[in-house]
Parts: structure tokens; C-alpha cells; sequence
């Protein structure tokens, strides 16, 4: 049988623009991204020390006290409570920033390693390098920058490229195009809000902080959507899907725990201990953003994303809902009980675990199936397809018709432009 399925994306170009780097440009590019590379490691590891010791230095200026991750007189009475030392407190916060940037690095090289002739996947090796060594972890040069104010100027440089690359990246991946075109405009101004931001952070026009910098992410999170819905072909839906992927869970996990700190009374106050697991779930959530990017990028083995996606939703609502429901059941049992018997009893606990344990499996089913039907429909009705026509097939003896709905289900399913069916002759 011959299928050919040649139909074109809709709104993909006909033909695409090479990204391809040769001669001068490239050997001039693969000089170039080692240097920045040394000046940003340079720049980190020189700044470890300092930040390490600001880390464990006791502050009682009113600066610190709104600052969460310095230690306070107060924080340092509650490590002692812990067993726990400045020193164990500084080396744990400066193993957390120095893992980060490692991580982004080290994606950024295996990118540049592999495709560095690609001139998008060099912006993105770039991108992914000066943002995670210096815009992500601008904790640690500013460190070094307060004892050696002469590096203030080019560690700030190195955090505005970074910043600026980074929401560049964003609107142009993965073809090196803004789609639609008038998206430059949203980089061209996120360029300059980001110096007031970076170069002059106390002025009247540094607009720029946790929610709107949330918001211009959100602006790169509907450009790659629209990329996805109208430009994009198959490979580059792909990896259109990781990114997204990544950053919007990025975003959202970044989004709630700050949300919870905020709102949620006493945990800013909960100590050093909090204040700990706060900021390795954070950086946690954070860097799914260089490994959803490697993986779209390095595409010669990218995995299926629907899969991770599917699961995500799926099992993401299914521990909500029964979360939700537990401790509904428990509270609305606790409540019968103390009416009928004056007291509380265990037994609340252990009725709604045993309708829990119920549930699991049918509101699994239920919402894996509304899933399937509302965000993998095509996928779903060709499943549904396939298999009814697996049980025609045990039952079916006749083959013209046999032949006849082979051709359907092709038809259905793959949808090429033009289906043929060849049959070897039994007799020779």
C-alpha cells in the first residue's frame, strides 16, 4: 500500500530560510562564545567566596530583615534551635546557586558542542549560557560586585544580555523569526526596560519586577502558541511543545510558591529551615527551562512530549481533585461525628482513605478519557478507529472489503492526499 502524505502545515511557508552558519561567521562565532563563556564561569567562581561569606555573616540592618535569605539575629537564634550552623546554612544557599548555573552551562555547551553551525541553536547555546551564568545567578556577582565595585559594570552588562537574550530567544524559537512579525516590537521594548531595571534598579523607571516580568514572559508563552497553531511544521511543533512546556511549568510552580509565601500567614517568619526547601523547589522549577530548551534543540532524539504533557494533566487534576475531596470527606465526617458523639474520632480518616482508594480508579479512567477527547482528539478518534476496525478484521473474511475499509481507516487516520492499495497475486 502506498500512502502519500505531503500536505503542508497550515501557514507554513513553502520554503524555509537556511539557518545554517559557514566561513567567516561561524569560525568567528565558535571564538566568541568560548571567551564569554570564560568572562561568566570567571566571574561566578570569583564571586562564590563572597557570596558564601555574605551568606553566612549575621545582618541586623533593616535591609536584611525583608531580605529572606540573609541571616538575622533572630534566623540565627532559630538555626541554633535546628543544630544547624551559618556555615552549613551559607554552603547549602551557595550549592544551590553554583548547581544552577552549572546546569544551564552545562546545556548551553552540549548545544554548542553539537550544533553550533546552527545559527538558532547558537543564539539559544548563547542565550542559555549568559542568562543562567549571569542574569539567573546575578545573586553571586553582585556579591562580588559590593566588595570590587569596579566589576559592577560588566557583571551588570553580562545580566542585561542575558535578560534580553533570554526573552529574544523566546519569540524567535525555533526558526530565528518573530511570527508574527510585530513581536519585535515586544523585544525591542523589553530591551529597554531592562535597563533601568538592571543599570538604575531604584530610579522611577524601573518598572519592571516579579509580576510584570511574569506577564512579558507570558507574552513569549502566546507567541510560540501562535507559532504553534499557524507557522510551525511537525519537527518544529515538537520542540515548540517542549519549550512551552518547560516554561510555562517554570512559571507556574515559580508563581505558586512565591503566591504561598506571600499570602500564607507566618511562612516568611518559619525560619531559615523554609526559607531552604523554598529556594531548591524554586531553582527545581526554574531549571526546566535550559532542559526543555536542550531537549527541543538537540531534536535528532527528542522524546515524545504528548506523552509527558498527557501525564501531566492527567495525573496533575487527578491529585487535585482527590486531594480536594479528602479533605472535604474528612471535614464533613469530623463534623457528623462531633454532632452525633460530642468528640472526634479516627474514623473519619480511615473512611475517607477507604473512598479515596474507591475512586482512584474510576476518576482515573474518567479523566484520562475526557483528556484524550478535549486536548488529543485527532489522536483519540484515530485510537478509536483502529480499533474498531481490529474487530472488524477477526470477523471479516471477505477481501474486497477487507480492502475497502483498509483504505478508510488509512484515510481517516494518516489523512494523505492520495491512498493506493497493491495486492501480490496468491497464484504466482
Amino acid at each position: 500500500m502506498g500512502v502519500n502524505n505531503r500536505r503542508a502545515q497550515p501557514g507554513q511557508p513553502a520554503t524555509s530560510p537556511s539557518t545554517t552558519l559557514r566561513g567567516r561567521r561561524l569560525a568567528v562565532a565558535r571564538v566568541v562564545w568560548p571567551v564569554v563563556a570564560c568572562i561568566t564561569l570567571g566571574l561566578d567562581a570569583a564571586s562564590v567566596p563572597y557570596y558564601y561569606a555574605r551568606d553566612r555573616s549575621v545582618c541586623a540592618s533593616a535591609a536584611c530583615m525583608d531580605d529572606a535569605g540573609r541571616i538575622t539575629p533572630e534566623r540565627l537564634r532559630q538555626l541554633h534551635e535546628l543544630g544547624l550552623s551559618t556555615g552549613f546554612y551559607a554552603g547549602y544557599d551557595t550549592a544551590i546557586e553554583v548547581v544552577a548555573v552549572l546546569v544551564f552551562v552545562a546545556v548551553a555547551a552540549v548545544i554548542f558542542w553539537h550544533r553550533s553551525e546552527d545559527r538558532v541553536a547558537l543564539f539559544g547555546s548563547f542565550t542559555l549560557l549568559v542568562f543562567g551564568g549571569a542574569a539567573f545567578s546575578s545573586d553571586l556577582s553582585h556579591a562580588l560586585a559590593a566588595a570590587h565595585p569596579v566589576i559592577s559594570p560588566l557583571a551588570k552588562s553580562l545580566d542585561y544580555v542575558g535578560q534580553v537574550c533570554f526573552i529574544t530567544f523566546l519569540y524567535v524559537f525555533p526558526d530565528g523569526r518573530f511570527a508574527p512579525r510585530w513581536m519585535r516590537w515586544f523585544a525591542l521594548g523589553s530591551a529597554l526596560l531592562w535597563v533601568p531595571a538592571i543599570f538604575f534598579p531604584g530610579s522611577t523607571l524601573a518598572l519592571l519586577n516579579g509580576p510584570s516580568i511574569i506577564a512579558l514572559i507570558a507574552t513569549t508563552v502566546v507567541a510560540q502558541v501562535y507559532r504553534y497553531r499557524v507557522v510551525s511544521g511537525p519537527v518544529e511543533r515538537q520542540q515548540t511543545k517542549w519549550v512551552v512546556f518547560g516554561v510555562v511549568l517554570a512559571i507556574v510552580g515559580f508563581s505558586v510558591l512565591i503566591a504561598f509565601g506571600f499570602f500564607v500567614p507566618g511562612v516568611q517568619r518559619a525560619g531559615p529551615l523554609v526559607q531552604m526547601v523554598a529556594t531548591t523547589l524554586i531553582n527545581g522549577f526554574l531549571l526546566l527551562i535550559p532542559l526543555s530548551i536542550g531537549l527541543a534543540i538537540l531534536r535528532s532524539r527528542l522524546y515524545d512530549i504528548d506523552v509527558v504533557i498527557n501525564r501531566a494533566l492527567v495525573y496533575g487534576s487527578l491529585t487535585a481533585i482527590l486531594v480536594l475531596a479528602y479533605l472535604g470527606i474528612v471535614v464533613s465526617l469530623q463534623y457528623v461525628i462531633r454532632v452525633l458523639s460530642g468528640q472526634e474520632s479516627q474514623l473519619a480518616i480511615v473512611a475517607s482513605t477507604l473512598v479515596i482508594a474507591a475512586l482512584f480508579g474510576p476518576l482515573h479512567r474518567r479523566i484520562q478519557g475526557f483528556i484524550d477527547r478535549r486536548f488529543y482528539r485527532r489522536k483519540y478518534d484515530a485510537a478509536k478507529t483502529l480499533e474498531a476496525f481490529s474487530a472488524r478484521l477477526r470477523a471479516e473474511t471477505d477481501l474486497e472489503e477487507l480492502s475497502g475499509d483498509l483504505v478508510s481507516v488509512v484515510r481517516q487516520t494518516l489523512q494523505p492526499e492520495h491512498v493506493s492499495l497493491w495486492l501480490r497475486d496468491g497464484r504466482r
